[in-house]
């Protein structure tokens, strides 16, 4: 079984992951928790470290900068960044997450490919391209999740979510908008494929409409 949480920052994605792993742990499923966002994943920041050890200090250090900005928006490096990110994910979602399923394991992905979409869109305006052929072949290849979650919170929620939580590098009022606009799109997050939670209200509220949803279907 697959289930995914998709949503914006600050919802409480990882809260309900935990409490949702934790039950059907306790119901006897095997569980395993799966964090993926396109361009971050474990074997793509593992290729980034053996190429900053290669180029030293040509290379911008992890995490937002100037310099890290400037680079990416090279069309030559963008592209060559976009299609590693794709082929990463191909061979996450539709290999390694199909085996974990295959094996019987419950997969809960925090984020999944339309997540991606959002951020390549925004970040990549004129570089991605969500009709070219290696993305539509990931669309076509990545498993289908038996269960999608989507949570969100208004902006300002957001913002003062972040802050409490101290993020790092917390999104901009105009990238939050962004992405709550699109997570409330219906051709882009259907509400016949993902159940949409306004989570304004507790987590055990939440945590029971998520319940809900497993047991009704």
């Amino acid at each position: 079984m697959i289930i995914v949480f998709s949503g914006t920052d600050g919802a409480g994605k990882s809260t309900q992951i935990e409490k949702l792993s934790n039950k059907l742990t306790l119901d006897g499923k095997q569980t395993v928790y799966l964090w993926s966002r396109g361009g971050y994943t474990p074997l793509i920041s593992y290729l980034k470290k053996i190429v900053r050890k290669l180029l030293g200090n040509k290379l911008p250090n992890a995490g937002q900068s100037k310099n890290r900005d400037e680079m990416l928006e090279k069309k030559s490096v963008s592209s060559i960044w976009l299609f590693l990110a794709i082929v990463d994910l191909i061979l996450l979602y539709g290999v390694y997450v199909r085996f974990l399923n295959f094996t019987g394991k419950v997969v809960i992905c925090d984020r999944y490919v339309q997540d991606t979409y959002l951020d390549f869109k925004n970040n990549f305006p004129s570089s991605f391209n969500s009709e070219s052929l290696l993305w539509k072949f990931l669309k076509f290849f990545i498993p289908k999740p038996d269960f999608s979650y989507l949570l969100f919170v208004p902006v300002k929620v957001s913002q003062e979510r972040s802050l409490l939580k101290n993020e790092p590098f917390p999104d901009s009022a105009e990238t939050l908008t962004f992405r709550l606009e699109k997570y409330l799109d219906e051709h882009l997050f259907p509400s016949t494929s993902y159940k949409k939670i306004d989570c304004q209200k507790s987590i055990d509220e939440v945590h029971q409409e998520i319940i809900k949803e497993l047991k009704f279907k």
